[in-house]
């Protein structure tokens, strides 16, 4: 077995040093604005390098993509790390992971928190508990997407239908939390717990050799896969969804500009004011579970060099 691995090692260097002067780095740095008190700024670098080529269009453009980014907002900072391997034109794999941590501001005068426990306070309200940099929060991730561009098999530049999903199995965490307590990240709705989720997304889009490039429609889910006693009951055993708009401009060759309008699915509650209680005293409504809200709009802007 050893021999084995070390023999596929030695493979796996030898086809990597014969393709080091094909490596591609491209650079990409970027800012994203959000209709919520929410932005980013972001640095990406990406070291592309052809891998197990062959010579039909399903495996021309084999490569593995290495990818690192930096990201910093208001209230958080993160670094990334993602492995993409394409083995063939319609089928990725990929792998990687997250770890950052946060601090909390007043903004507008409001609290936007960027880390901490989403505790039960006094009579079932809600209450925020935690300090800047009171420990890590990270992510591991493994993944697979299935695509398909229907340029491949109707030439044109008209004819870029683009159809992708991608299906993941994530691990996420924070240092400072036990079994079972909740935490906020990044100012979100504080109903994380460390465990294990399932999240995929559907792209459709059409791709145009004009400014206005992409045009898509955008499906998330997201699931969390650990139990939580009684979890039914406020509905934190149904899958979140988030539905999207997209546009893209391609304002240069390495200039653009994204802009996303998200939708929501959102639990119904039988409490009355339901937004004051902690969300594990809160209780769907079974009838009529979810509705359709406006979530924000975001506005990415990204520069590649």
């Amino acid at each position: 077995m050893k021999k084995t691995a070390i023999l596929i090692f030695c493979l796996v260097v030898q086809v990597l040093e014969a393709q080091e002067n094909q490596t591609k780095i491209i650079r990409e740095a970027g800012l994203q604005f959000s209709s919520l008190p929410a932005a980013k700024f972001f640095y990406t670098q990406h070291f592309i390098f052809p891998f197990l080529r062959g010579s039909s269009f399903l495996t021309e453009n084999n490569n593995i993509d290495f990818g690192l980014t930096a990201e910093i907002s208001p209230v958080s900072i993160n670094g990334l790390a993602e492995v993409v391997w394409t083995p063939v034109a319609f089928f990725q794999t990929a792998a990687g992971g997250r770890v950052g941590s946060g601090w909390n501001i007043k903004l507008f005068g409001g609290d936007v928190y960027g880390i901490g426990f989403n505790r039960e306070g006094a009579n079932n309200r809600a209450e925020h508990s935690g300090f800047a940099f009171d420990g890590f929060l990270w992510k591991a991730q493994v993944g697979a997407a299935l695509q398909v561009d229907m340029a491949a098999f109707f030439p044109g530049d008209w004819t870029r239908i683009v159809i992708r999903t991608y299906h993941e199995i994530n691990y996420k965490s924070y240092s400072a939390a036990e079994p079972g307590e909740s935490w906020y990240y990044e100012d979100d709705e504080g109903e994380n717990c460390n465990g294990y989720n399932y999240y995929c997304n559907v792209f459709i889009g059409y791709q145009m050799p004009i400014k206005l490039d992409t045009l898509g429609f955008l499906a998330e889910a997201d699931l969390f896969l650990y139990d939580t006693p009684d979890r039914e009951i406020w509905g934190d055993d149904r899958i979140r969804w988030t539905i999207s708009g997209l546009g893209r401009v391609a304002i240069t060759k390495k200039f653009n500009a994204t802009l996303l309008v998200q939708f929501r699915l959102v639990r119904n509650y039988i409490d009355p004011n339901w937004e004051d209680l902690y969300y594990r005293k809160r209780h769907i409504n079974n009838s009529d579970p979810f509705r359709l809200a406006f979530y924000q709009a975001v506005l990415s802007l990204a520069y590649q060099f």
